[in-house]
């Protein structure tokens, strides 16, 4: 089945940049040349409701990364050169538990730079790992939390198989403005304002053995950044599930009941799961139509007319206004940002 499209938030790249305009005085990368190599116009930074494809997000945190020669992004004060990342990972090849491959990854982690520590958590039934701020950046960069717990969390998730379930995610810092989209980042319970950031799970999962060998070890590395940066649908079942069934059904557009009889659940059920996730299904649909018109827009040059006819509008006009609605700014901006690349 042809997977939903995802379209990420322009204040996440707002975000990853933040680490490098902390530093004016530096020549760490060239902005502009990375974002526009990236397909980025500079330009929808300054639109607070821009959104970019998840492939540009990729490309620019890859871009970022090549021409800095650091993961970090600029946000330590010693680079995380490239290929640090791989290191702490195959540090886990033959641990016997879970808690011996966290162990190996912080301790790889504390060997290659000193702003901060992972450290291994435990509060009564739930264990963690967090971020240790070791000296005081010079402003408070939310995105640096952000990235290390994205990542880290990826990989531990990896490593356990697949099926940590996070039971709690807390945040050195209060919500910022963007705090409604992190739970399509973050999966689980999210507390601001706390002593450190982490990310909680089962204790027990600790224990469990690791059984990931030097092939998986490569595959996972050779699918990064992406997987490990990008949100993942997956993460909340059922609002992925009704995404998948719109996009199956388009351009007919599944209503509600349909929709529902496809997953095999009641119109209530349907929708007080969705509430559980905080959505509707009319979001979902608004949310998928929107990420469809961005990369339509991105990739192609299909006419404004035939893409709201595609996206089940009434015309053109009633799309525009709609896409105005959900980016703050027209189709049309977006296109020519595609033509002049």
């Amino acid at each position: 089945m042809l997977q939903p499209p995802v379209t990420i938030p322009i204040a996440f790249v707002l975000g990853m940049l933040s680490g490098i305009r902390a530093r004016p005085g530096e020549a760490l990368v060239d902005v502009d040349k990375a974002l526009e190599d990236a397909g980025i116009a500079p330009a929808l930074l300054d639109e607070a409701a821009a959104r970019i494809t998840a492939e540009q997000y990729v490309a620019l945190f890859a871009l970022l990364m090549e021409r800095m020669d650091d993961e970090a992004l600029g946000f330590l004060t010693r680079r995380l050169r490239c290929g640090s990342f791989a290191l702490m990972t195959r540090s886990t090849l033959g641990a016997r538990t879970f808690e011996v491959a966290l162990r190996r990854v912080a301790r790889t982690f504390d060997l290659l730079q000193d702003d901060l520590s992972l450290v291994l958590l435990h509060d009564g039934p739930l264990a963690g790992f967090g971020l240790r701020l070791n000296i005081q950046p010079p402003m408070h960069q939310n995105f640096l939390h952000e990235l290390m717990l994205r990542v880290y969390w990826r990989l531990f998730a990896w490593l356990h198989g697949g099926r940590l379930a996070a039971r709690r995610l807390d945040f050195g810092f209060e919500p910022p403005p963007y705090a409604d989209g992190y739970a399509k980042v973050f999966p689980g319970p999210l507390q601001f304002g706390q002593p450190l950031s982490a990310v909680w799970f089962d204790a027990a999962a600790l224990d469990t053995p690791v059984h990931r060998d030097a092939k998986e070890i490569q595959a996972f590395l050779a699918a990064s950044p992406a997987n490990v940066i990008l949100p993942r649908l997956a993460e909340q079942a059922v609002s992925a599930k009704v995404r998948a069934v719109l996009q199956q059904h388009r351009p007919a557009w599944a209503d509600l009941a349909t929709t529902a009889g496809v997953l095999h659940m009641s119109v209530s059920t349907l929708q007080r799961h969705l509430a559980t996730e905080g959505t509707s299904f009319q979001a979902l649909k608004d949310q998928l139509r929107r990420d469809l018109a961005i990369v339509r827009l991105n990739t192609s040059t299909v006419p404004l007319a035939a893409l709201a006819e595609e996206l089940g509008f009434a015309d053109s006009a009633a799309f525009q206004r709609a896409f105005k609605a959900w980016t703050g700014g027209a189709p049309g901006s977006y296109r020519r940002r595609q033509q002049a690349d």
